[in-house]
């Protein structure tokens, strides 16, 4: 995924200006999904406009700028959103811990473990907090699909708990094994 896709599916959306978007990345979005500062977005928004992907509808106070999709940006994010899943270059700073593990000891390898366990009950916990709020009042715009996000990311963090702890297990196995 770019920056730019992500740009795309936010102001198809909804139109907005530089900040508004610098905005969302400071919430779920950037906690969950990808990281973007107002460094990255402004220089991004300039360059998807000079590739006729977004357009300026709306000049405010202090160069405000409120940005919309044209219809070739909303194509590029079509094809994107339908391109076949798996495709794209993958950075994920949590998998590849998970990968390097095997550099710890077996006790640090089950701290570091216990360690995910924790977090990713806190985010369950966070999460299903957000979803009750939501259920509560019907949210609008880019929050709407929100929801689907929030409920992709209880699975995912149930997984990872679920995961770790059979880790843990797998890891006191091998450990007991070897010193036997």
């Amino acid at each position: 995924m770019s920056l730019s896709h992500a740009l795309l599916g936010l102001l198809a959306i909804e139109p907005a200006s530089g900040y508004e978007l610098s905005k969302e990345f400071e919430r779920d979005l950037g906690r969950y999904a990808w990281q973007a500062g107002h460094t990255s977005v402004y220089p991004e928004l300039i360059r998807m406009a000079e590739q006729g992907l977004v357009e300026v509808t709306h000049e405010g106070a202090r160069r405000s700028r409120t940005y919309a999709v044209t219809d070739k940006g909303r194509e590029e994010l079509r094809e994107w959103l339908l391109a076949p899943w798996g495709q794209g270059v993958v950075r994920n700073e949590q998998v590849l811990r998970l990968f390097l593990l095997e550099a710890l000891e077996p006790d640090e390898t089950v701290t570091a473990l216990r360690g995910l366990v924790e977090h990713a009950e806190g985010s369950i916990s966070e999460l299903r907090r957000l979803r009750e709020e939501q259920d509560a009042e019907p949210r609008q715009g880019r929050d709407t699909l929100g929801q689907l996000a929030a409920e992709y990311g209880l699975r995912q963090y149930q997984a990872t708990h679920d995961w770790a702890l059979w880790a843990i297990e797998h890891v006191n196995k091998r450990q007991g094994s070897e010193s036997a």
